[in-house]
Protein backbone atom coordinates (compact mmCIF):
# COMPACT_ATOMS: atom_id res chain seq x y z
CA UNK A 1 0.00 0.00 0.00
CA UNK A 2 2.89 2.37 0.74
CA UNK A 3 4.30 1.73 -2.74
CA UNK A 4 0.89 2.27 -4.37
CA UNK A 5 0.40 5.57 -2.56
CA UNK A 6 3.92 6.72 -3.46
CA UNK A 7 3.38 5.94 -7.14
CA UNK A 8 0.00 7.68 -7.08
CA UNK A 9 1.64 10.75 -5.52
CA UNK A 10 4.64 10.99 -7.87
CA UNK A 11 3.37 9.44 -11.10
CA UNK A 12 6.84 7.96 -11.61
CA UNK A 13 8.30 4.57 -10.66
CA UNK A 14 11.78 6.03 -10.08
CA UNK A 15 10.52 8.90 -7.90
CA UNK A 16 8.20 6.58 -5.95
CA UNK A 17 11.09 4.16 -5.34
CA UNK A 18 13.28 6.99 -4.03
CA UNK A 19 10.44 8.11 -1.78
CA UNK A 20 10.14 4.60 -0.31
CA UNK A 21 13.93 3.96 -0.15
CA UNK A 22 13.72 0.84 -2.31
CA UNK A 23 14.89 -0.06 -5.81
CA UNK A 24 12.60 0.65 -8.75
CA UNK A 25 12.39 -3.06 -9.58
CA UNK A 26 11.31 -3.90 -5.99
CA UNK A 27 8.58 -1.29 -6.03
CA UNK A 28 7.34 -2.35 -9.48
CA UNK A 29 7.35 -6.05 -8.54
CA UNK A 30 5.41 -5.51 -5.30
CA UNK A 31 2.76 -3.36 -6.98
CA UNK A 32 2.39 -5.98 -9.71
CA UNK A 33 2.00 -8.65 -7.01
CA UNK A 34 -0.82 -6.63 -5.42
CA UNK A 35 -2.51 -6.19 -8.80
CA UNK A 36 -2.34 -9.95 -9.36
CA UNK A 37 -3.91 -10.49 -5.96
CA UNK A 38 -6.83 -8.22 -6.87
CA UNK A 39 -6.90 -9.57 -10.44
CA UNK A 40 -6.98 -6.17 -12.09
CA UNK A 41 -4.68 -3.24 -12.81
CA UNK A 42 -4.36 -0.38 -10.34
CA UNK A 43 -2.18 1.77 -12.64
CA UNK A 44 -2.13 2.57 -16.33
CA UNK A 45 1.58 2.19 -17.05
CA UNK A 46 1.54 3.45 -20.66
CA UNK A 47 0.64 7.02 -19.66
CA UNK A 48 3.16 9.63 -18.50
CA UNK A 49 2.88 10.49 -15.73
CA UNK A 50 1.54 7.13 -14.57
CA UNK A 51 -2.12 7.40 -13.53
CA UNK A 52 -4.73 5.25 -11.82
CA UNK A 53 -7.03 2.99 -13.80
CA UNK A 54 -10.78 3.26 -13.19
CA UNK A 55 -10.49 0.33 -10.76
CA UNK A 56 -7.52 2.02 -9.07
CA UNK A 57 -9.55 5.19 -8.54
CA UNK A 58 -12.12 3.13 -6.64
CA UNK A 59 -9.45 1.71 -4.33
CA UNK A 60 -7.11 4.62 -3.69
CA UNK A 61 -9.09 6.34 -0.91
CA UNK A 62 -9.42 3.03 0.92
CA UNK A 63 -5.66 2.50 0.58
CA UNK A 64 -5.10 5.93 2.13
CA UNK A 65 -7.46 5.19 5.02
CA UNK A 66 -5.93 1.78 5.80
CA UNK A 67 -2.35 3.03 5.56
CA UNK A 68 -3.19 5.99 7.79
CA UNK A 69 -4.65 3.65 10.41
CA UNK A 70 -1.52 1.50 10.27
CA UNK A 71 0.70 4.58 10.79
CA UNK A 72 -1.43 5.61 13.77
CA UNK A 73 -1.02 2.15 15.23
CA UNK A 74 2.77 2.38 14.91
CA UNK A 75 2.78 5.83 16.48
CA UNK A 76 0.56 4.66 19.33
CA UNK A 77 2.98 1.81 20.07
CA UNK A 78 5.86 4.30 20.22
CA UNK A 79 3.85 6.50 22.60
CA UNK A 80 3.63 3.62 25.10
CA UNK A 81 7.42 3.16 25.25
CA UNK A 82 9.50 4.89 27.92
CA UNK A 83 12.08 6.44 25.61
CA UNK A 84 10.73 9.14 23.36
CA UNK A 85 11.76 8.78 19.74
CA UNK A 86 10.28 9.04 16.27
CA UNK A 87 9.60 11.94 13.90
CA UNK A 88 7.73 15.23 14.06
CA UNK A 89 7.10 17.34 10.97
CA UNK A 90 6.20 20.96 11.74
CA UNK A 91 4.79 23.62 9.42
CA UNK A 92 5.28 27.21 10.58
CA UNK A 93 4.14 30.43 8.94
CA UNK A 94 6.86 32.84 7.66
CA UNK A 95 5.78 35.71 9.94
CA UNK A 96 6.45 33.54 12.99
CA UNK A 97 9.35 31.26 11.97
CA UNK A 98 12.37 33.66 12.00
CA UNK A 99 11.40 35.13 15.37
CA UNK A 100 10.06 32.14 17.31
CA UNK A 101 12.31 29.27 16.17
CA UNK A 102 15.59 30.79 17.49
CA UNK A 103 14.01 30.97 20.95
CA UNK A 104 13.49 27.23 21.44
CA UNK A 105 14.62 25.06 18.50
CA UNK A 106 18.27 24.47 19.44
CA UNK A 107 17.36 23.48 22.98
CA UNK A 108 14.57 21.19 21.78
CA UNK A 109 16.78 19.37 19.25
CA UNK A 110 19.63 18.99 21.77
CA UNK A 111 17.38 17.66 24.53
CA UNK A 112 15.45 15.17 22.38
CA UNK A 113 18.11 13.68 20.11
CA UNK A 114 16.05 10.54 19.35
CA UNK A 115 13.35 12.61 17.65
CA UNK A 116 13.83 13.75 14.06
CA UNK A 117 12.32 17.21 13.64
CA UNK A 118 11.47 18.43 10.13
CA UNK A 119 10.57 22.13 9.80
CA UNK A 120 8.72 23.64 6.82
CA UNK A 121 8.24 27.41 6.53
CA UNK A 122 5.01 27.63 4.53
CA UNK A 123 1.76 29.62 4.39
CA UNK A 124 -1.32 28.99 6.51
CA UNK A 125 -3.34 27.45 3.66
CA UNK A 126 -0.55 25.03 2.80
CA UNK A 127 -0.12 24.01 6.44
CA UNK A 128 -3.83 23.27 6.79
CA UNK A 129 -3.95 21.30 3.54
CA UNK A 130 -0.89 19.22 4.43
CA UNK A 131 -2.25 18.43 7.90
CA UNK A 132 -5.57 17.32 6.41
CA UNK A 133 -3.68 15.13 3.93
CA UNK A 134 -1.58 13.79 6.83
CA UNK A 135 1.59 14.98 5.13
CA UNK A 136 2.40 17.18 8.15
CA UNK A 137 2.09 16.46 11.88
CA UNK A 138 1.57 19.91 13.36
CA UNK A 139 1.24 23.54 12.34
CA UNK A 140 2.37 26.67 14.19
CA UNK A 141 0.23 29.51 12.88
CA UNK A 142 -2.18 32.30 13.68
CA UNK A 143 -5.48 31.02 15.07
CA UNK A 144 -8.42 30.60 15.13
CA UNK A 145 -8.66 28.93 11.74
CA UNK A 146 -12.05 28.37 10.14
CA UNK A 147 -11.58 24.60 9.68
CA UNK A 148 -13.26 23.23 12.79
CA UNK A 149 -12.28 19.63 11.96
CA UNK A 150 -8.69 20.32 13.04
CA UNK A 151 -7.60 20.64 16.67
CA UNK A 152 -6.33 24.06 17.80
CA UNK A 153 -4.34 24.87 20.95
CA UNK A 154 -3.26 28.38 21.98
CA UNK A 155 0.47 28.92 22.54
CA UNK A 156 0.64 32.66 23.16
CA UNK A 157 -0.84 36.04 22.34
CA UNK A 158 1.36 38.82 20.97
CA UNK A 159 0.38 42.42 20.39
CA UNK A 160 1.08 44.46 17.27
CA UNK A 161 3.30 47.54 17.17
CA UNK A 162 3.67 50.35 14.64
CA UNK A 163 7.09 50.48 13.01
CA UNK A 164 7.69 53.88 11.41
CA UNK A 165 11.06 54.06 9.64
CA UNK A 166 10.70 57.81 9.05
CA UNK A 167 10.75 58.57 12.76
CA UNK A 168 13.96 60.25 13.93
CA UNK A 169 13.52 60.18 17.68
CA UNK A 170 11.61 57.81 19.90
CA UNK A 171 8.71 59.54 21.58
CA UNK A 172 6.15 58.41 24.13
CA UNK A 173 3.40 58.72 21.54
CA UNK A 174 0.92 55.85 21.39
CA UNK A 175 -0.83 55.34 18.07
CA UNK A 176 -4.51 55.27 17.44
CA UNK A 177 -5.43 53.04 14.50
CA UNK A 178 -6.90 55.96 12.56
CA UNK A 179 -3.57 57.85 12.82
CA UNK A 180 -1.68 55.34 10.68
CA UNK A 181 -0.49 56.88 7.40
CA UNK A 182 -1.89 54.33 4.94
CA UNK A 183 -0.03 55.90 2.00
CA UNK A 184 3.27 54.74 3.56
CA UNK A 185 2.04 51.37 4.84
CA UNK A 186 3.92 48.34 3.49
CA UNK A 187 2.38 44.85 3.58
CA UNK A 188 3.21 41.27 2.75
CA UNK A 189 1.52 39.67 -0.26
CA UNK A 190 -2.15 38.86 0.25
CA UNK A 191 -1.63 35.12 0.79
CA UNK A 192 -0.15 35.83 4.24
CA UNK A 193 -2.54 35.90 7.17
CA UNK A 194 -0.61 38.83 8.68
CA UNK A 195 -1.76 40.98 5.75
CA UNK A 196 -5.38 39.96 6.42
CA UNK A 197 -4.95 40.90 10.08
CA UNK A 198 -3.48 44.31 9.26
CA UNK A 199 -6.31 44.75 6.76
CA UNK A 200 -8.78 44.24 9.61
CA UNK A 201 -6.91 46.61 11.91
CA UNK A 202 -6.60 49.43 9.38
CA UNK A 203 -9.72 48.78 7.22
CA UNK A 204 -7.46 49.00 4.17
CA UNK A 205 -10.00 48.02 1.53
CA UNK A 206 -11.99 51.14 2.28
CA UNK A 207 -9.23 53.61 3.04
CA UNK A 208 -5.93 52.74 1.43
CA UNK A 209 -4.96 54.76 -1.61
CA UNK A 210 -1.30 54.67 -2.61
CA UNK A 211 -0.25 57.23 -5.19
CA UNK A 212 3.42 56.28 -5.62
CA UNK A 213 4.74 54.31 -8.59
CA UNK A 214 6.06 51.29 -6.67
CA UNK A 215 4.20 48.04 -6.12
CA UNK A 216 6.02 45.24 -4.30
CA UNK A 217 4.58 41.91 -3.15
CA UNK A 218 6.90 40.35 -0.59
CA UNK A 219 6.55 36.85 0.83
CA UNK A 220 9.17 37.47 3.51
CA UNK A 221 8.74 39.69 6.54
CA UNK A 222 12.52 40.14 6.69
CA UNK A 223 12.60 41.42 3.09
CA UNK A 224 9.64 43.66 3.84
CA UNK A 225 11.43 45.19 6.83
CA UNK A 226 14.49 45.97 4.72
CA UNK A 227 12.31 47.76 2.17
CA UNK A 228 10.43 49.67 4.86
CA UNK A 229 13.78 50.88 6.25
CA UNK A 230 15.13 51.92 2.84
CA UNK A 231 11.94 53.74 1.80
CA UNK A 232 11.19 55.32 5.21
CA UNK A 233 7.92 53.47 5.18
CA UNK A 234 5.65 52.13 7.86
CA UNK A 235 4.33 48.69 8.77
CA UNK A 236 2.83 46.75 11.66
CA UNK A 237 4.91 44.15 13.47
CA UNK A 238 4.11 41.49 16.06
CA UNK A 239 5.94 41.63 19.41
CA UNK A 240 8.53 38.92 18.73
CA UNK A 241 9.56 40.59 15.45
CA UNK A 242 10.54 43.89 17.07
CA UNK A 243 13.27 42.06 19.02
CA UNK A 244 15.32 41.66 15.82
CA UNK A 245 17.79 44.49 16.40
CA UNK A 246 19.53 43.98 13.04
CA UNK A 247 16.38 45.00 11.15
CA UNK A 248 14.30 46.89 13.68
CA UNK A 249 15.43 50.18 15.19
CA UNK A 250 13.60 50.30 18.51
CA UNK A 251 13.53 54.09 18.38
CA UNK A 252 11.05 53.72 15.52
CA UNK A 253 8.70 51.30 17.32
CA UNK A 254 5.44 52.66 18.73
CA UNK A 255 2.76 50.88 20.71
CA UNK A 256 -0.99 51.30 20.23
CA UNK A 257 -3.30 52.93 22.67
CA UNK A 258 -5.05 50.36 24.85
CA UNK A 259 -6.54 47.97 23.92
CA UNK A 260 -3.83 46.99 21.42
CA UNK A 261 -4.54 44.77 18.41
CA UNK A 262 -2.95 41.33 18.87
CA UNK A 263 -2.74 37.95 17.23
CA UNK A 264 -3.05 34.51 18.76
CA UNK A 265 -0.46 31.89 17.80
CA UNK A 266 -1.29 28.23 18.27
CA UNK A 267 -0.70 24.60 17.39
CA UNK A 268 -2.95 22.87 14.85
CA UNK A 269 -3.15 19.08 14.47
CA UNK A 270 -5.30 16.47 12.73
CA UNK A 271 -7.97 14.86 14.97
CA UNK A 272 -6.27 11.47 14.39
CA UNK A 273 -2.88 12.73 15.56
CA UNK A 274 -1.51 10.40 18.26
CA UNK A 275 2.02 11.67 19.04
CA UNK A 276 0.74 13.32 22.20
CA UNK A 277 3.93 13.18 24.23
CA UNK A 278 6.07 14.80 21.52
CA UNK A 279 3.36 17.42 20.98
CA UNK A 280 3.26 18.21 24.71
CA UNK A 281 7.04 18.66 24.69
CA UNK A 282 6.82 21.07 21.74
CA UNK A 283 4.02 23.06 23.37
CA UNK A 284 5.87 23.26 26.69
CA UNK A 285 9.17 24.38 25.14
CA UNK A 286 7.52 27.13 23.07
CA UNK A 287 5.50 28.49 25.99
CA UNK A 288 8.58 28.48 28.21
CA UNK A 289 10.63 30.35 25.60
CA UNK A 290 8.14 33.20 25.02
CA UNK A 291 6.97 33.66 28.63
CA UNK A 292 9.72 36.17 29.62
CA UNK A 293 9.11 38.26 26.49
CA UNK A 294 5.36 38.71 26.17
CA UNK A 295 3.30 41.06 28.34
CA UNK A 296 0.31 39.14 29.66
CA UNK A 297 -1.18 42.05 31.62
CA UNK A 298 -1.76 44.44 28.72
CA UNK A 299 -5.30 44.84 27.37
CA UNK A 300 -5.57 43.57 23.80
CA UNK A 301 -8.17 42.55 21.24
CA UNK A 302 -7.52 39.52 19.04
CA UNK A 303 -7.44 40.04 15.28
CA UNK A 304 -8.40 36.89 13.40
CA UNK A 305 -6.15 35.66 10.56
CA UNK A 306 -9.00 35.56 7.99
Amino acid sequence: MEYVLALHKTGSFSEAANLCFVTQSTLSTMIKKLENQFDYKIFERKSKPIVLTQEGKLLINQFKAIYSQFEQLEELVQETKDQMHGTLSIGIIPTVAPFLLPLFLDGLVSQYQNIKFSIFEITTNEIIQRIKNKELDVGILSIPITDKDLHQTTLYTEEFFVYDASAKNKSTKKFKIEEIDLSRLWLLEESHCLSHQIDQICHLKKKRSISNNLSYNSGSLLSLLELVNINKGLTLLPKLAIRNEKLVNKKMVYSFKSPSPAREIGLVTHPDFVKKRILNVLESEIKKSVKPILNKNKKVFIVKPN
